[in-house]
């Protein structure tokens, strides 16, 4: 299964929100060393609730639009409603490929 995400990086405070196509993603760290697509991914991983290592980077390493893949996901869990606040403190819609 594939997730478009869009990214914006150094946000005031860590967030997902679904529209049902796009995931957006809000993290606190910048966008330098890899760092906020780290925690894209960790943050990904937990909504999805998967192990970031089923977690890939397919396209949009360097761009705030990115296309993950997702091994081992068939259906989404449910989706955030609206702006949900990140509960997780620590560090760092599906496209049906059929």
């Amino acid at each position: 299964m594939r997730i478009e995400v869009r990214v914006h990086p150094r946000a005031r405070h860590r967030r997902l929100e679904w529209d049902g196509r796009i995931a957006g993603v809000w993290v606190t760290e910048p966008a330098a060393d890899g760092r906020a697509n780290r925690a894209v991914l960790a943050a990904v991983a937990r909504w999805l609730q998967v192990a970031p290592s089923g977690l890939r980077l397919v396209a949009g390493d360097r761009s705030r639009t990115k296309l993950l893949e997702v091994d081992g996901l068939d259906v989404l869990p449910p989706a955030p409603r609206g702006a949900e606040r990140d509960p997780d403190p620590g560090p760092p819609q599906a496209v049906d490929q059929g």
